[in-house]
């Protein structure tokens, strides 16, 4: 599905230069459970940030499959980037904007719901965009994250643990193959957090989205397929 190659990222401060990636290489394959840990600071945001086309790296490559059926979804779209380039790095503005649409979902430390419309209404909103609405789908989902009797709620009407199980449906709404998850257990206590990370990963399971997830919960981390620390911008498999 995805597959990083030689990527390097540096910024500068106070012109001196600083290196926050590496040479990372990382294959991302269908299905894939892939957590990444490491100190604060350490790039782990941005390289979901370089996987979300949110940046571009120094040098380097982020290669998409060209299949629509092997990136994990059969609504190949016209338009889909994929049909475009298969360098993600590459991209223009408007092809990653539809890169993000119709290929990733995203999920944050945060939640970043919007308080003045209803949980259904947050849900919703990246199937509609990409106009992929499947209804049935929806429901499965809201049930297997125990949120459907929520559904006509505001988000500021649930606890913390409830507005990351939305969090999470939101992302999967419009059945992105790749669903990247920055620290999504870090605004949870330790029972939510156990439970919501086994959610979100189960869940990514079932329908063989691709999941990759910073945390720096070594217990979190041991959900997921593969295990990954970053230090000094390089990439380890634990």
């Amino acid at each position: 599905m995805l597959s990083l190659k030689n990527l390097q990222k540096s910024y500068i401060d106070a012109g001196e230069k600083h290196t926050i990636l590496n040479n990372v290489n990382l294959s991302i394959m269908p299905g894939d459970s892939i957590s990444i840990q490491g100190a604060s600071g350490s790039g782990k945001s941005t390289l979901l940030h370089l996987l979300a086309a949110l940046d571009k790296p120094d040098s380097g490559e982020i290669l998409l499959t060209s299949s629509g059926e092997s990136c994990g979804t059969n609504n190949k779209r016209p338009n889909d980037p994929q049909t475009l380039s298969h360098d993600i790095t590459q991209f223009t503005e408007k092809q990653a904007d539809q890169y993000r649409q119709f290929k990733v979902g995203l999920i944050f430390q945060r939640f970043n719901l919007i308080d003045c419309i209803t949980v259904m209404e947050n849900i919703m909103l990246p199937a509609k965009i990409t106009g992929n609405v499947q209804h049935e789908y929806i429901r499965n989902l809201l049930n297997a994250l125990g949120i459907d009797r929520h559904i006509n709620k505001l988000p500021n009407q649930l606890s913390g643990g409830e507005q990351q199980r939305v969090a999470i449906a939101r992302g999967l709404s419009h059945q992105p193959p790749l669903l990247l998850a920055d620290e999504p257990t870090g605004n949870l206590d330790g029972k939510n957090s156990d439970t919501v990370s086994k959610l979100l990963v189960d869940t990514c399971k079932k329908l063989n989205t691709s999941l990759v997830m910073v945390t720096h919960s070594e217990k979190v981390a041991s959900l997921t397929q593969q295990q990954w620390y970053l230090n000094d911008g390089r990439l380890s498999q634990i």
